[in-house]
């Protein structure tokens, strides 16, 4: 790796170049920087993260972007070699999750026990569910509602998986094709031969579901330390203007510099990739401005709900905006917190409305399905915030790159903590065995 300094770093076999600080591009920086290779890290913003931001008003944590994540085993070993064991803060697993459905809260059902007792599902959707094994595989070019539908039952659909799966995202899966959001769970139906039966399995062994966590301060907490642990490498307030080829490597315009490298991951959002990349002469960048995301809305509610529970989300015909609701309170002890959620395909003006509005309606909503006023302590708005994985994602098709830049970030694979830090790890490990 050089600069517009002339100073060189040549001694390195491969150096990385890494567009962005946000979870992903930290987790590459640190499993770059483990296995031995050169890297640097740019991000235009002024603080680590990206969309995992965390504060604290009146001594009350509030999450600005995900609520939670999953103590799965890259994120636990990080846990241990960042020292943050005394701050982790892990939840109980087997609290309740809701629907809101008919008029009320219904348990989702995550157990036997709960499958047998929950009234979210008639005994005949019950016994329908029960039918998948004998339904034919699903294809590629299903929309994942049909999908859903046709192999768990309408019933089912409707009540349980359109709310849960299309709240996740923020989007209406009638519009979701399968190849792109249902690509992991069309790959685990062709080896198990059924989407119900390892869903059964890990119901009947128990145990293998990370707990939820959060830390003290908040999630802002990970990324904070993995900046501290690598900021050698991570330039804050830098941005990347653009990538042109420069002999057999990459020259990054990054913060009135110049640097040179041998591969480069740009983690950033979409269409942040198209304009870095624009430049370059020979790949196809421009499809990836024809991608769609949601925005959301975060309403942050003080309430005495004294509900126990993950939290609910709202089947998609009740005549609410709300589209779910995190139970801030009882998963992690947040002093009668609830993070309410608006916005997404069946709202997508909310963002735009002005603050009264939104916290009226969402005091309002919560109302009618906790029964307890509650007052807004913050609201924060997340414009494109999701990946919708609609039919706009077959133009990332047309994209083509050279083997030297990759794309990484939560519109190429798994929404969440988890697929964050596998996929930086997957790119780690490619990298290292090119070198």
């Amino acid at each position: 790796m050089s600069d517009s300094t002339g100073a060189s770093t040549s001694d390195e076999p491969t150096s990385v170049g890494v567009v962005g600080a946000g979870i992903t591009g930290l987790a590459l920086t640190h499993y770059l920087a483990e296995r031995g290779l050169d890297v640097m890290t740019f991000e235009s913003g002024s603080e680590p993260g990206g969309i995992v931001r965390s504060s604290q008003i009146d001594g009350r944590v509030l999450e600005y972007g995900p609520q939670r994540a999953r103590l799965v085993p890259e994120i636990e070993a990080l846990v241990d070699e960042l020292d943050l064991r005394d701050e982790l803060v892990v939840a109980d697993d087997d609290l309740p999750l809701y629907v809101y459905a008919d008029g009320r809260l219904r348990e989702v059902p995550r157990s036997l026990s709960t499958f047998f007792q929950t009234d979210l599902l008639s005994w005949r959707g019950k016994c329908r569910l029960l039918v998948e094994p004998l339904t034919a595989p699903g294809q590629p070019d299903e929309r994942a509602a049909s999908l859903f539908a046709r192999k768990f039952g309408l019933e089912a659909y409707r009540n349980v998986i359109e709310p849960l799966f299309g709240g996740l995202y923020g989007s209406d899966p009638a519009d979701m094709p399968a190849e792109h959001s249902l690509s992991r769970l069309l790959a685990l139906e062709k080896r198990k031969g059924s989407l119900l039966r390892p869903a059964v399995d890990r119901l009947i062994r128990g145990g293998e579901t990370p707990p939820p966590i959060s830390f003290d301060s908040g999630l802002q907490a990970l990324p904070e330390a993995l900046y501290e642990a690598h900021r050698l490498y991570v330039h804050l307030n830098t941005t990347v203007s653009s990538i042109e080829t420069d002999g057999d490597g990459y020259a990054l315009s990054a913060g009135g510099r110049t640097v040179t490298v041998d591969e480069v991951v740009v983690t950033s959002t979409a269409s942040g990739a198209a304009t870095i990349l624009e430049s370059l002469d020979g790949p196809t960048v421009a499809p990836l401005r024809e991608l769609n995301y949601n925005s959301l809305v975060l309403v942050f509610l003080e309430a005495d709900a004294q509900t126990e529970g993950f939290g609910y989300q709202v089947r998609r015909d009740e005549a609410l905006s709300t589209r779910g609701v995190t139970f801030n309170d009882s998963l992690f002890d947040r002093d009668g917190i609830y993070t309410v959620y608006l916005g997404g395909t069946s709202d997508p003006g909310a963002v735009d409305r002005s603050e009264e509005e939104l916290a009226t309606l969402a005091r309002q909503e919560f109302q009618t399905v906790m029964g307890v006023d509650a007052d807004v302590v913050e609201i924060t708005r997340l414009p494109e915030v999701i990946p919708a994985f609609d039919t706009s994602w077959a133009a990332l098709e047309t994209v083509s790159l050279p083997d030297e830049i990759t794309l990484a970030g939560n519109y190429t694979s798994r929404l969440g903590f988890p697929g964050r830090f596998r996929q930086a790890k997957r790119i780690a490990d490619r990298l290292a065995a090119e070198s």
